[in-house]
């Protein structure tokens, strides 16, 4: 999505004024010719003809609103799974026939229609979830809607309109900014009313501070961060005020283009790799159920086409429409056993709780596949502010002057945050501060408009965030012990005490070009004096004494100069932003000052040109350096993404020192690797002539000064490359590319509501270290729902053989499509469910992450099944076989109910009853019940097969039961991993046991299944033939164990090759 990045949100009827519009360069000319080209004076604004005209050709100033998908499209949508697909041809064949057997009437009646309406029941929830979810999809696109700004002063006909509708904007129109306006379109600084103005960008931008303003042009090359005199829509004056000129509206602003990289990235969003593993076994299946239909039909199809061969044709043809729906039942059944009907309801539970889990380790889970997805993730694109780093502005050095001119003290502050009590300075002379610290202290805090508050369980700042850390530096640095102990739960109790001490009269506002602020102040010692803080050299430029550690006051010469601007040099070299601190006491024009506007003085500050003059003189005291610093975790963390096999790519709008710097402190970097290959800006990748070549580089990359279609097209390409990309973010910015990401991952304190909609995943403490953890949930919920897949399929596999079985012998058929949607459904539901509960395993972040294109079932496991399933379908089939043929079995005696025995010839010839001599069929019993056969023996094999079938859909349930044991690992014997490592399953067990007794023993539910009680001898024959099932996989696991080494050897050979 990156390739033509540039033109997105353009409009293609915008005629000629448009186009020639959109390529201006305003950032690149003056603010004159901005005028020129746009036809309009700063001092008259447009007229309202003018207004008209131009909205004619540029439109309102609002987003584009795309049609959704309507409710008809989302629901075909819903169809498009195969296995759906599958399951509603079964509904609506079993539909017809129920209709068919109702129109006969019968007692069956109610059974047969049980079928489809619970197929078209789970059709139906599955569809509304699936719509649920869809219609959340496009809600970032209204988020984005609400960062625009609602009204604007504009100046139009040569008046003020004060509070005009945002949206009625058009380029051209003259718009007065000042401190709090949200910006409402794209727009060039014409000029500065106040001395500076900054605005905060940083959801649009990536950078981690508030950005100066400027009316001068900047190359024309530039990037979105280097545009210094332009302001963009969305983002926040927070200091200044100025008029500027609209240049771009609507869609073509740059909000607008993220908007259109929204709604690009939503319209290509990829299946997860479990629902593409899903797609791939489903369409096999329709193939193997297609397969088998077709062989029990050619089986079967004798009884019910039969014909003479006269002169070598086949003639005299006979058909049993009755034989052929029979038949046909006996297919529907099987496809209703081929499917494993409970697998999405399973999934969807096992997903869920996988949601809960991650919620208590701050992850909280938007959309319910990406839980699964991020246990393949390969790639995390990180966002390096408020990600990797707290976001929060911290001193984390300070150098002080010593006790001779040529000599500096270094203090190491520890903390990252804005908790006051977060960190002590190292090596601090605890309430013995000398005099020269003490002025460090009195300047950080008295020349600063910032402040510290407590939020919930967190500190926030109030004000820039660069002041707000030295109010918190103060309070690390104390008190001396004449004032007091400092130990005192106020989080701002020195600030305050300092600023009580010194009280401000005036204030030299910041501007950028002597980069310094100042304050003038009443002295504790009863002298008007003036603290300044600012960048290092430009008071350096101005200070002509340094103050020493005792308070006296020496010439600042060349050497000392010198030896401070190194100590400036080292903490610029380790990306910290650094701040000096001076002072002035000779203040001759205002000793007599106290903020009077009639005294004289004052005629000075209302001028910001004198304040270079007034700051003249200075004595300077000492520098901090300042910085984003880390998060404490984030390091480990990196180094757990290694050992799991997971590359991490730093993406951020910040600048490339400070963002190098950052990746080194937290490993992403070695401390003295050589990064030029590895550390390129987000421009200089878009030019780069092997774009994937550089991506596939191994170990960490850093992308700054990134763009948000930069940010796309890293995401697009890594995909490309068939790389699962999770991506983190929190600006408006970051949306397009959270929207494209495999995994997008939004940031729930700092994030903006923009970038939380486009996201699957939100993080409640934004920090990197919760989206490893998650990553390792994901792949033990992987794991997991694989075990239950297996299970669930080689519970049908059984199914399928049973029915096959039953065809191919020509008994009568055991189990009838309800019995088994009710096993699919209900029975293995809860086993299934618990296997989700499967203890992770303890290396789970020390393997390679599985490919995407991983198979859910391995020749060897298919294998493995297709045994177990031969298993269950001779179990199911032979304990049928075995109540019409034995009186006893296993010295269990059978013969207790009273029922006839007949010769297995008989029972597979069962069709021909008719036609037999002397033929009778025992009444027998089953619990209260007596059924008898006076009238027509033959109904033995119809009626009278209500025990026999119970018998088997028994042994089916209990084999499923204890195979649900054999998944729980996929080698480990059961002696390895007995039972009760996962005591829900044995919960699961006994509710799908309990499940089972209801129905036996119910009256009603007992004829809607079509079963009856059982003895407890038959019970005993039922555990008998269930039980060998995992006598048989424990055979075929240790045969897995013994040759695991040829199964993997084979493939990571041909790898190293």
């Amino acid at each position: 999505m990156g390739r033509g990045g540039e033109d997105y949100g353009k409009r293609e009827d915008l005629g000629a004024n448009s186009s020639s519009q959109e390529t201006f360069p305003d950032w690149a000319r003056d603010a004159s010719e901005c005028e020129e080209k746009h036809q309009v004076k700063r001092q008259f604004g447009l007229s309202s003809d003018e207004v008209e005209k131009r909205r004619q050709i540029y439109g309102w100033n609002e987003f584009e609103k795309h049609e959704g998908t309507s409710i008809f499209k989302l629901i075909l949508e819903q169809f498009n799974d195969t296995l759906v697909r599958i399951l509603l041809a079964a509904a609506v064949i079993s539909f017809v026939l129920a209709w068919y057997d109702g129109e006969e009437g019968g007692e069956m009646e109610i059974t047969a229609f049980v079928e489809p309406l619970v197929i078209f029941l789970i059709l139906i929830i599955n569809a509304i979830v699936g719509i649920w979810q869809e219609s959340n999809a496009e809600k970032a696109l209204d988020a984005l809607r609400e960062i625009q700004s609602e009204q604007a002063n504009v100046i139009r006909d040569g008046k003020k309109v004060s509070n005009l509708p945002a949206k009625e904007l058009v380029p051209g129109d003259i718009v007065e900014l000042k401190v709090g306006d949200k910006v409402p379109a794209d727009m060039r600084l014409l000029s500065l009313i106040s001395s500076t103005v900054r605005v905060e960008q940083g959801s649009l931008t990536g950078e981690s501070e508030a950005v100066s303003k400027t009316v001068k042009p900047v190359p024309e090359n530039s990037d979105i961060q280097g545009k210094k005199c332009m302001v963009f829509a969305g983002t926040t004056v927070v200091n200044g005020n100025c008029i500027c000129l609209v240049t771009h509206t609507g869609m073509n602003t740059e909000l607008g283009k993220v908007h259109s990289q929204i709604q690009e990235a939503s319209q290509s969003e990829d299946d997860t790799p479990l629902k593409k593993k899903l797609n791939e076994f489903g369409e096999v299946l329709t193939m193997i159920i297609g397969l088998v239909c077709a062989l029990v039909w050619l089986i079967n199809v004798k009884y019910f086409l039969s014909w003479e061969y006269v002169d070598g044709w086949p003639r005299n043809f006979k058909f049993s429409f009755e034989k052929c729906t029979y038949y046909f039942e006996i297919a529907v059944a099987l496809a209703v056993a081929a499917i494993p009907e409970g697998l999405p309801a399973v999934i969807t539970t096992c997903l869920a709780l996988g949601t809960r889990k991650m919620a208590q380790k701050n992850a909280l889970v938007r959309k319910l596949p990406s839980v699964e997805t991020l246990g393949c993730t390969t790639v995390i694109c990180s966002d390096k502010t408020g990600t990797l780093t707290t976001n929060q502005m911290a001193v984390s050095k300070l150098i002080a002057m010593g006790s001779t001119p040529d000599t500096l003290r270094a203090f190491d502050v520890e903390g990252t945050t804005y908790n006051p009590f977060d960190g002590k300075i190292q090596g601090w002379p605890v309430g013995q501060m000398d005099a020269n610290l003490q002025t460090v202290a009195k300047v950080a805090a008295v020349c600063n408009d910032a402040g510290v508050e407590q939020s919930g369980n967190h500190f926030v700042a109030v004000g820039m965030p660069t002041e707000a850390a030295l109010k918190v530096f103060v309070e690390k640095m104390g008190l001396p012990e004449v004032y007091g102990s400092s130990d005192h739960a106020d989080p701002q109790r020195c600030s305050q005490l300092w600023n009580k001490m010194e009280q401000r009269i005036a204030t030299l506002e910041f501007d950028r070009d002597r980069k310094s602020m100042g304050v003038i102040v009443n002295s504790s010692s009863g002298r008007k004096s003036l603290l300044v803080k600012g960048a290092v050299e430009n008071l350096l430029e101005r200070s002509s004494f340094v103050q020493l550690l005792d308070g006296s006051i020496v010439e600042l010469d060349a050497c000392f100069r010198d030896s401070i601007l190194q100590s400036l040099h080292e903490m610029s070299t380790r990306a910290l932003r650094c701040l000096g601190f001076a002072y002035k006491e000779e203040l001759s024009e205002f000793a007599t000052y106290n903020g009077d506007e009639d005294h004289p003085a004052h005629q000075l500050l209302l001028n910001p040109s004198n304040y270079s003059s007034i700051e003249s003189n200075l004595i300077f005291v000492g520098l901090v350096g300042l910085r984003d610093p880390p998060r404490r975790e984030v390091r480990q963390a990196i180094e757990d993404c290694k050992a799991a096999g997971i590359r991490v790519m730093v993406i951020t709008g910040d600048n490339q020192n400070t963002a190098e710097a950052i990746c080194r402190e937290i490993g992403v970097f070695g401390a003295h690797e050589d990064i030029k290959a590895r550390s390129i800006t987000g421009k200089e990748f878009m030019n780069h002539p092997a774009q994937k070549n550089h991506l596939r580089q191994s170990g960490g990359l850093l992308f700054s000064r990134a763009e948000p279609r930069h940010k796309q097209e890293i995401v697009r390409l890594l995909k490309e490359d068939g790389e699962v990309v999770a991506m983190t973010g929190d600006g408006v910015n970051d949306a397009p590319a959270l929207k494209l990401a495999d995994i997008g991952v939004a940031m729930g304190i700092a994030g903006t509501e923009v970038a939380k909609e486009a996201s699957d995943m939100v993080l409640a403490d934004d920090n990197f270290s919760t989206i490893v953890a998650a990553v390792g949930e994901g792949r033990s919920i992987y794991n997991n729902m694989k075990a239950f897949i297996r299970y669930m399929i080689s519970s049908n596999i059984g199914e399928v053989a049973s029915i096959f079985l039953t065809s191919a012998l020509g008994i009568p058929e055991g189990m009838i499509p309800v019995q088994l949607l009710w096993v699919n459904l209900v029975t293995d539901g809860p086993p299934a469910t618990a296997l989700g509960f499967n203890p992770p395993d303890k290396d789970i972040m020390k393997k390679p992450p599985r490919r995407s294109d991983d198979s859910l079932i391995t020749p060897w496991i298919l294998f493995r099944y297709l045994v177990i399933g031969s298993y269950v379908g001779i179990a199911t089939v032979g304990i049928f076989i075995i109540w019409y043929t034995h009186h006893t079995f296993l010295g269990i005696n059978l013969s207790g109910d009273g029922h006839s025995i007949v010769t297995y010839s008989q029972l597979a010839n069962w069709g021909q009853c008719s036609s037999w001599k002397n033929f009778s069929a025992s009444p027998f019993t089953a619990g209260s019940q007596v059924f008898e056969f006076d009238s027509n023996p033959c109904e033995y094999f119809h009626s009278g097969k209500i025990k026999a079938s119970t018998l088997s859909l028994s042994v089916l349930v209990a084999i499923e039961m204890f195979n649900s044991l054999n998944a729980l690992s996929e080698d480990s014997s059961l002696l390895a991993m007995p039972p009760w490592v996962n005591p829900w399953l044995l919960l699961a067990m006994s509710v799908s046991f309990g499940l089972h007794f209801l129905i036996l023993y119910v009256p009603f539910l007992a004829q809607v299944f079509g079963i009856v009680p059982l003895s407890l001898n038959e019970w005993l024959l039922v555990v008998a033939v269930a039980f060998p099932v995992i006598l048989i996989d424990e055979v075929l696991k240790f045969i897995g164990r013994c040759t695991s080494g040829l199964r993997y050897a084979r493939p990571s050979k041909l790898k190293a090759e």
